[in-house]
C-alpha cells in the first residue's frame, strides 16, 4: 500500500505484482486528514505473515535423522543474505515460530540475530515439522493478536501448498530460503483464512545470488 498527499490531491495506489491499481481523490483539508488516519489505521493493523523455508541443508552424514540435518555451505551463505534483505526493507518479526528440525531452527536463528530478535524467544514447534497446510494455518490462527508480523520457518511441500492458497498465480516450488510475504485483511489472527489473505511478494536466493 502506498499513498502520496499533495496540497489538494491524494494519490492512493496498491502495487500487486506487475499491476498498479490507483485512484486520485480530491480532498478538502478535513476529509484529507480523516482519510489519511483511516488508511494508516487499516494498514497498520493488518496481520502480516512471512513463510520462510529453511536454507539448503546437507545430506553428507547418512547417520543423521532427517530432522538432525544441518545447513550446508550454500545454506550458510543464503540464510544471512536473505535475512539482511528483509532488515534492509525495514521488516522485523514480532514473533518467530520454527519447526524443531535443525535446518529450520538454524535458519530461524540466523534471521533472529539479523533482526535483533532474541533467539531464546523463538517459538519452537515440533508439529510444524510434519504439518499439512491446514495444520500450519491452524497454528498461525492461534497466534496472539499482540503480534502483527509473524515469521514462520518450515518445510516443503506444505509451505508451497499453503503459499499458493493466497496467490492469484502459481508457485511451482518455494526454494530453500525462499520467503513468501502474505498480508491478511484482519486485525485478529483467529479470523484469517484463505479468502482474506493475499500474497504480496516472493523472494528467493537465486534472484540475487549465483550458484
Amino acid at each position: 500500500m502506498n499513498y502520496l498527499i499533495t496540497n489538494e490531491w491524494l494519490v492512493f495506489f496498491v502495487c500487486k505484482k506487475t499491476k498498479i491499481r490507483f485512484c486520485i481523490i480530491f480532498l478538502s483539508d478535513i476529509v484529507k486528514i480523516k482519510f489519511f488516519v483511516t488508511v494508516y489505521y487499516l494498514y497498520s493493523n493488518m496481520k502480516t505473515l512471512y513463510l520462510i523455508r529453511h536454507a539448503k541443508s546437507s545430506w553428507k552424514d547418512s547417520s543423521l535423522s532427517d530432522w538432525e540435518r544441518p545447513l550446508n555451505k550454500r545454506g550458510k551463505r543464503d540464510a544471512p543474505f536473505m535475512a539482511q534483505l528483509l532488515v534492509d526493507k525495514g521488516i522485523r518479526p514480532d514473533l518467530i515460530i520454527s519447526s524443531f528440525a535443525n535446518r529450520a531452527l538454524t535458519t530461524a536463528k540466523v534471521f533472529a540475530r539479523t533482526a535483533d530478535y532474541p533467539e531464546n524467544e523463538i517459538d519452537v514447534r515440533k508439529e510444524v515439522y510434519m504439518a499439512h497446510a491446514s495444520e500450519l494455518l491452524n497454528i498461525i490462527k492461534a497466534v496472539s493478536d499482540e503480534h502483527d508480523t509473524l515469521f514462520m520457518f518450515g518445510h516443503n511441500p506444505d509451505f508451497t501448498f499453503l503459499a499458493n492458497q493466497f496467490n492469484d498465480g502459481f508457485i511451482d516450488n518455494v526454494p530453500t530460503c525462499g520467503i513468501v510475504h502474505i498480508v491478511f485483511q484482519n486485525e485478529s489472527w483467529a479470523e484469517i483464512d484463505y479468502d482474506n489473505g493475499q500474497m504480496l511478494n516472493f523472494e528467493y536466493p537465486k534472484k540475487y545470488l549465483n550458484e
